[in-house]
């Protein structure tokens, strides 16, 4: 395809547009809200986590906090949606926070994300270009067999989404000029930002991501280079064998 030909790299958005976190989260969420008798709705509990999720990396973005990874502000938020359900979050049992923040690692890709991202590997170098941290990306990676070839990102940034320099370090980091590089999401305030750097873009449909009320990226907000249902039609519009 026209503007994908000279590609050296595809980098994807991952919580979302190749895995789907709410569901996820919710089944950890669910074994330890009952453990522990707390009675909030599982699904309820992911989305109210992830509420805070980009709160907290716009403290970061902004300068107002230094640097620190994904998984120590989801550490923190965990907390705070504890506490506000009135649990003693000092009493729990010593690594079960530590085990429930780890849910954002045990996150089952949607069904057609891993034969998607097979068949783009076959054409480009893939690999998540996210605000996870390295070793949550390697064993999320592990946890539902995806195979990308690098990760790069926000740690390797030490910047979130969607600041420039996310997109631009993390091009550098594999060796290419932004043009060079592809960004696959299936959020257009994600896709926007890449654009402007100068990536190419790939929207992914996944109208389900938060939940059977989602009212956000239902559709593509702007005319994006590639626009499709699926990591498998993604693959066809690419060219990919």
């Amino acid at each position: 395809m026209t503007g994908f030909d000279h590609l050296g790299f595809l980098g994807f958005d991952t919580f979302g547009t190749v895995v789907d976190w709410r569901s996820g989260v919710a089944r950890s969420a669910a074994r330890f809200l009952d453990r522990h008798g707390i009675g909030v709705d599982p699904l309820a509990f992911a989305d109210e986590w992830r509420s805070l999720y980009q709160p907290a990396m716009e403290e970061v973005r902004s300068g107002r906090r230094p640097w620190v990874r994904l998984d120590v502000l989801n550490g923190e938020n965990l907390r705070t949606v504890l506490a506000r359900h009135g649990v003693e979050v000092g009493d729990l049992p010593d690594g079960e926070l530590a085990d429930l923040n780890r849910a954002w690692e045990r996150l089952d890709p949607w069904p057609d994300s891993v034969e998607g991202l097979t068949r783009l590997k076959r054409r480009f170098a893939i690999g998540p270009l996210s605000n996870g941290h390295l070793a949550g990306m390697m064993r999320l990676a592990r946890f539902g067999g995806l195979p990308w070839d690098v990760i790069v990102g926000a740690e390797i940034a030490r910047s979130y989404k969607p600041t420039p320099e996310t997109y631009l370090r993390s091009a550098d980091a594999v060796g290419l000029p932004p043009e060079r590089v592809g960004m696959v999401a299936a959020h257009n305030d994600d896709l926007r930002a890449a654009r402007a750097c100068g990536l190419r873009t790939v929207f992914v449909r996944r109208p389900h991501e938060h939940g059977p009320a989602q009212s956000t990226d239902l559709a593509p907000a702007e005319r994006w280079d590639v626009e499709v249902e699926s990591l498998i039609e993604a693959a066809d519009a690419l060219g990919c064998p």
